[in-house]
């Protein structure tokens, strides 16, 4: 075991002036790895001694790579080697929650060991996984049957959140999140599948359509990319919109039919509709942003205000009586007439990631039709950078780190 980081900084740093920040060296011993965690306290360099009356207060909270212990699988738990995973914009939620857990909650690795409870469930050391990342609950009560964040225990952790998650070389994993992946599925993109992946193929699959039927990709980030793939295979037509011409541009390489800049083009929902005859049957909406951070020259930080303003366009595009499929998730509540609803104008349903037991049939499909996330590989060292981007909306991949 290693010291405390502190002092391991004193001891194992080096300072990159080109960077100009210090990093830490990995600690020789089994019983340390590198985890990414927010430090809402720390200064920009990552060591409370270093002389912060330089830094400005906007530079004092930022993702830092931490050396801390190896965790220990549990009884009903594997110890997994990740072998990726990938920033979601959940874990901005997180992060603005100063939550100072190990972050991350989308993962795929190797089982490394396994605690003596779990040897029979069908699973081998080595084997190559993805898993779900709610840890601690039953995941047979009426809760968990629903959501296991509902579990009756009240034991249920959300990794990434409320416990350490997958920004790590190692972390456990409950063998009841677990699957192994499909030959056709490489481990080293693989993580976007078990949040992104699975959430955009719950989407699809629920959203009342048949062969042929308009979809709306409201949203063209990662889920919105992985939404045009699998509605396509699914034999929908596909129509995006987004406010920012990149992720458009990848969805249409995906095979989106149509793409629309809902800011930049004013006659959009005219357009729209007359290309679907009279609007689409169903938008799933992957937007959860209600607010878009601009840096401009002087790399200060403005932000246009957008209030929920996909939800709120998403009944002018839709046909009578379909579907809005609740996804994103905006910081404020939405607005929706009580009296649309009653008339049946259109009907509002909503999916998640949601529960293990639906994990199989979505990753299977991925698998089956060779439905693969748009990545960017990144390193655990770029963690703090690849939240700078995503808060400033200037991802158009869904951007992971490979161990």
């Amino acid at each position: 075991m290693t010291a405390s980081v502190t002092e391991a900084a004193k001891a194992n740093s080096e300072l990159d002036p080109a960077a100009g920040k210090i990093t830490l060296k990995a600690t020789a011993g089994k019983g340390t790895m590198r985890a990414g965690q927010w430090d809402p306290v720390r200064s920009p360099y990552g060591v409370e001694e270093i002389d912060r009356s330089h830094a400005g207060p906007q530079e004092q909270k930022k993702v830092v790579i931490r050396e801390v212990s190896i965790p220990e699988a549990g009884p009903g738990q594997f110890l997994v080697k990740i072998a990726s995973a990938s920033l979601c914009h959940s874990d901005i939620i997180s992060i603005e929650a100063n939550n100072t857990a190990t972050l991350g909650h989308e993962g795929a690795g190797y089982i490394e060991k396994m605690h003596a409870s779990v040897e029979d469930k069908g699973f081998n050391v080595g084997d190559p996984i993805g898993f779900l990342y709610i840890i601690g609950c039953c995941f047979e009560c009426e809760g968990c049957m629903i959501h296991n964040l509902h579990c009756v225990t009240g034991k249920q952790l959300l990794q990434g959140f409320t416990t350490d998650g997958f920004f790590a070389e190692y972390a456990v994993v409950d063998y009841q999140n677990a699957m192994k992946l499909p030959e056709s599925i490489d481990i080293k993109t693989a993580s976007p599948i078990f949040c992104a992946g699975i959430t955009a193929f719950h989407a699809v699959d629920n959203a009342e359509l048949k062969e042929g039927d308009w979809m709306a990709v409201v949203g063209a980030g990662g889920l919105g990319q992985q939404a045009t793939q699998i509605a396509k295979a699914m034999g929908f037509k596909v129509v995006a919109l987004d406010v920012n011409d990149a992720t458009l541009e990848v969805c249409k390489k995906q095979g989106a039919d149509a793409v629309f800049n809902s800011m930049s083009n004013k006659d959009y929902v005219e357009e729209l509709k007359k290309l679907t005859s009279g609007g689409v049957k169903a938008a799933c909406v992957f937007s959860n942003a209600d607010a878009v951070s601009l840096r401009n020259s002087a790399h200060t930080v403005r932000q246009l205000l957008i209030k929920n303003q996909a939800y709120a366009g998403v009944p002018s595009i839709l046909r009578l009586g379909g579907v809005m499929m609740v996804i994103g998730l905006p910081h404020n509540p939405l607005k929706i007439s009580s009296m649309d609803l009653a008339l049946g104008k259109y009907k509002v349903k909503s999916e998640s990631t949601s529960i293990p037991q639906r994990m199989k049939k979505a990753v299977e499909f991925l698998a089956k039709h060779n439905i693969k996330p748009e990545v960017q590989q990144r390193k655990l060292d770029d963690l703090n950078d690849m939240v700078t981007e995503m808060r400033e909306g200037k991802a158009t991949k869904r951007m992971l780190v490979n161990f």
